[in-house]
Parts: structure tokens; C-alpha cells; sequence
């Protein structure tokens, strides 16, 4: 099945909204995340990124960090980035949206002079990221109740 979106920057409230409810869907209510882990400071500074069908119904979304958020999130040097927040809704997955919600992260950290991105996965979702080029580093480590790694992508 073909299903035709864009991938773009989040751009206003409305935007972001959609983004917060892509998150809602897919981790308070189908992973059981609370919300108050769910969202944080850093989505107030954070590049958010949305996928969206033609018709503008909300696909996938994920965030980027950098700066001085980033190093405080990953406590690498401030020319890595962080992404954060990954979530691609039941209906989508499985139509490349995922993927290119992370490239259009890339994009935005290339476009912000960064070297690098880190991620913490569920571990799961590990291959997903390898597939992408993101490499694991350090030991498990649990987040929200789920195993996680961290993982890195030279840009």
C-alpha cells in the first residue's frame, strides 16, 4: 500500500500539537509511557519534525536537540545532537515514515553545523536504527520502564 506524505518541520502551534498527538498515540496510550515522562522542558526549544499525509493527517513524528540541550540530554560535546521522541502511529508503520523522519533529523542537525547524532532506543527498535547507519554503544540501560541503548550516527 502507498500512502503519499511530506516530512517536514514542525511550524506553529498547530504543527506541534499534531506532533504531541503522534507521541500520545504511540507512547502514553499504546506503550503505557506516563505522560508526565512524556513530555519534558526540551520540547520547548526542541526542532520538532512531522509527517503528515496530503491530506494532513498526522503520520510520525521525532525531535532533535542540540546546543546546550543536547550535551545536557547526551553529555557529548555541543557538535552532537540528540534525537528524541521517535514515534510513528499503528496505521503508518511499515511505509517508510520512520526513516524518513529520521533523515529529515539528520537534515536539520546538518543544517545546524552538527557532527554527529545520539539516540536512545528502546532496545527493539535497535535494527531499525542500525539499518539507518547508527552504531550502539554502552551497556542497556532502562528509561520509562523499557530497556534502551544508546546509539550514534556520524553525520
Amino acid at each position: 500500500m502507498t500512502v503519499a506524505y511530506v516530512v517536514r518541520e514542525a511550524v506553529g502551534d498547530a504543527d506541534r500539537e499534531d506532533c504531541f498527538a503522534v507521541r500520545r498515540e504511540v507512547f502514553v496510550i499504546e506503550q503505557g509511557v506516563p505522560q508526565e515522562l512524556e513530555y519534558d522542558p526540551y520540547d520547548a526549544t526542541a526542532v520538532h519534525v512531522l509527517a503528515v499525509r496530503t491530506d494532513g493527517l498526522p503520520l510520525g513524528t521525532g525531535r532533535l536537540l542540540y546546543g546546550a540541550d543536547a550535551v545536557g540530554k547526551t553529555g557529548a560535546d555541543a557538535s552532537v545532537g540528540s534525537l528524541g521522541r521517535l514515534a510513528v502511529t499503528k496505521a503508518a508503520r511499515g511505509l517508510g515514515v520512520g526513516a524518513a523522519v529520521v533523515r529529515a533529523i539528520e537534515d536539520a542537525a546538518r543544517d545546524r553545523g552538527l557532527a554527529a547524532v545520539d539516540l536512545h532506543a528502546q532496545t527493539q527498535a535497535t535494527g531499525f536504527y542500525e539499518r539507518l547507519g547508527y552504531e550502539a554503544y554502552g551497556p542497556e540501560f532502562p528509561d520509562a520502564g523499557m530497556p534502551h541503548r544508546a546509539m550514534r550516527r556520524k553525520l
